[in-house]
């Protein structure tokens, strides 16, 4: 499958602040890739030079298959972490000036308009003015300004930043659509839920510095550190020389849970195994770590590495 869009060793400092640092990211046609970092690792420059507002010092963008141009802009959409709307437009003439700015007919312009208007439940809300509407309601207004010219690829800067859990919902259902029909999105967020229910490939950005990268099936598997949870009726017993830990609670239900840490020569049979020599099992699953654990913890360790004071203690990676 090819790339959509690509860096190679993109370089960016302001001054003596290196803000990127030879970052090489790929993202496929027809693909979610999502950003994660902490807040000042670098997400939104990285992002802004994707989407032509500034350029790398050094290395290279390409948008598929060639060196990235202002003129490819005009096959994305582009929503800055900073909204910009026309405060005393209203919502409809806002969404026709974006439109006839993409190349719109004044026809075709007010034909996508009400589309989308009625895809967002927005109708009502087409003669307002954007200083009268709500936040959420705005980011919407946002969002269409960004999809109503069919754009190859969607780039979102915190797109669900602001909304209310049912117009969340509403953008995933979206930016899954927009994959589904073959277009490319990237974007940057903090809610790790949308990366891990949306995201075909990920990357951790830390310091301008990318420090993981992968599809979330691979990072989450490459992280799993041999920790099982078994369940049963009543408490029971574990040969000790076994296993590395063990924990065990009540649920409210009243079964009785272990969290079970295994040796490295102790196969998931031969747990199984013992699990059902132990008691009438009656729930046995790995615990693979979630991508909140693996930002948390590969966050932290890249502060270690770089000699940072670390505040988030590094997870255990065993999901609660």
């Amino acid at each position: 499958m090819a790339n959509v869009i690509e860096t190679s060793s993109v370089f960016k400092a302001y001054g003596e602040q290196i803000v990127s640092k030879n970052i090489s990211i790929a993202v496929a046609e027809g693909s979610i890739y999502g950003l994660l970092g902490p807040n000042g690792a670098g997400k939104t420059t990285l992002i802004r030079m994707l989407a032509t507002i500034t350029q790398p010092d050094r290395g290279e963008i390409r948008f598929m298959g060639e060196p990235l141009r202002e003129k490819h802009s005009q096959k994305m959409g582009y929503m800055p972490e900073e909204r910009g709307l026309y405060k005393k437009m209203t919502v409809a003439d806002q969404l026709l000036f974006f439109a006839e700015l993409r190349g719109f007919s004044k026809k075709d312009a007010q034909t996508a308009v009400k589309k989308w208007l009625h895809r967002m439940d927005m109708m009502e809300w087409a003669k307002k003015k954007v200083e009268e509407i709500s936040k959420g309601m705005a980011q919407k207004v946002q969002f269409v300004s960004c999809v109503l010219h069919n754009p190859q690829l969607l780039i979102l800067d915190e797109p669900f930043s602001g909304f209310d859990p049912v117009n969340a919902d509403l953008i995933k259902d979206l930016i899954l659509e927009q994959r589904n029909a073959g277009h490319s999105i990237i974007f940057s967020t903090h809610r790790m839920d949308n990366v891990e229910s949306l995201c075909d490939r990920l990357g951790i950005i830390h310091n301008g510095e990318k420090v993981l990268d992968g599809t979330v099936s691979e990072i989450r598997r490459s992280h799993f550190k041999g920790a099982f949870e078994l369940g049963y009726h009543n408490p029971v017993f574990f040969p000790t020389h076994l296993i590395q830990t063990s924990q065990m609670r009540e649920t409210n239900d009243g079964k009785f849970t272990y969290t079970i840490q295994t040796n490295s020569a102790f196969s998931p049979q031969d747990l199984l195994q013992e699990g059902m020599k132990a008691g009438e099992l009656i729930h046995f699953s790995e615990l693979i770590p979630s991508i909140h654990d693996i930002f948390v913890e590969t966050v932290a360790q890249a502060k270690l590495e770089s000699n940072e004071s670390v505040s988030i203690p590094p997870s255990k990676l065993i999901a609660p």
